[in-house]
């Protein structure tokens, strides 16, 4: 399954964040794959494009950066998948 991640950095954690960052990367626990990752320029949001063959392992990535940031997790599908389901209601 394909998940997107939105995080956004509270100031009160912006320089503890940063840091972790710049020491590790943000690594992603096996069975968590990223398909991409994009900051808004400051740094203080973002997004992780990634698919999860574990989804333990996307609970463990958020739970590894939730005491540092905000995050909002959302299943995805694409085009395809979107328009295989409204087909399906609308019959199309």
């Amino acid at each position: 399954m394909k998940y997107m991640l939105s995080w956004s950095i509270p100031t009160s954690t912006y320089k503890p964040a940063v840091e972790a960052f710049l020491s590790g990367g943000a690594p992603l626990p096996e069975g968590l794959a990223s398909l991409g990752r994009w900051h808004t320029l400051g740094s203080t949001r973002g997004r992780l494009f990634c698919e999860a063959k574990d989804p333990v392992a996307l609970a463990q990535h958020v739970a590894e950066w939730a005491t540092m940031l905000e995050i909002e997790v959302s299943a995805v599908i694409d085009d395809e998948q979107a328009g295989t389901a409204a087909s399906r209601v609308y019959g199309i």
